[in-house]
């Protein structure tokens, strides 16, 4: 399974990012996105019977109130939670992956058995982070991680 992992989009989806997408099995998308047209495109440009995981950032206003603040859920025998801001992530949070976005800088550590991912910023560029996603692979023998390093 190859699961598409993006944050703080900003309004703007990248053709690469769209590329992503569509040869992915599930998508989660850790807030931020800004507008109910890039959740649209996200939808229909995603292959039939993909799942979609969206939580609602600190720029997702009024048109994202039915957008939940966290989400825990399981894919492939794993429990993801995730939220937008790392400090919104109970400290006895008993998923294995635990996915967060808020601050546009990628991070990836392994802490006391749980993957803590932040995919980093995949919109609009701030401040002079490099653009950045994952895609996580999920086979019989377990996950990888990937960063996708995106062109500015």
């Amino acid at each position: 399974m190859k699961i598409a992992i993006l944050s703080d989009t900003h309004n703007l989806l990248r053709p690469e990012v769209i590329e992503i997408i569509k040869g992915s099995d599930a998508v989660i998308h850790g807030g931020d996105i800004n507008s109910q047209d890039i959740l649209d495109e996200i939808k229909s440009v995603m292959k039939p019977n993909v799942q979609l995981f969206v939580v609602k950032g600190n720029n997702d206003k009024e048109w994202a109130e039915n957008l939940p603040e966290s989400l825990e859920f399981e894919l492939c025998g794993l429990k993801f939670f995730v939220a937008h801001n790392k400090k919104d992530i109970p400290q006895n949070v008993t998923a294995d992956i635990i996915i967060f976005g808020h601050s546009h800088k990628y991070y990836e550590e392994n802490i006391e058995g749980q993957l803590w991912l932040n995919p980093g910023s995949c919109g609009r560029k701030r401040f002079s982070l490099p653009l950045t996603m994952a895609v996580m692979n999920v086979n019989d023998n377990g996950y990888s991680i990937k960063k996708i390093e995106l062109e500015e």
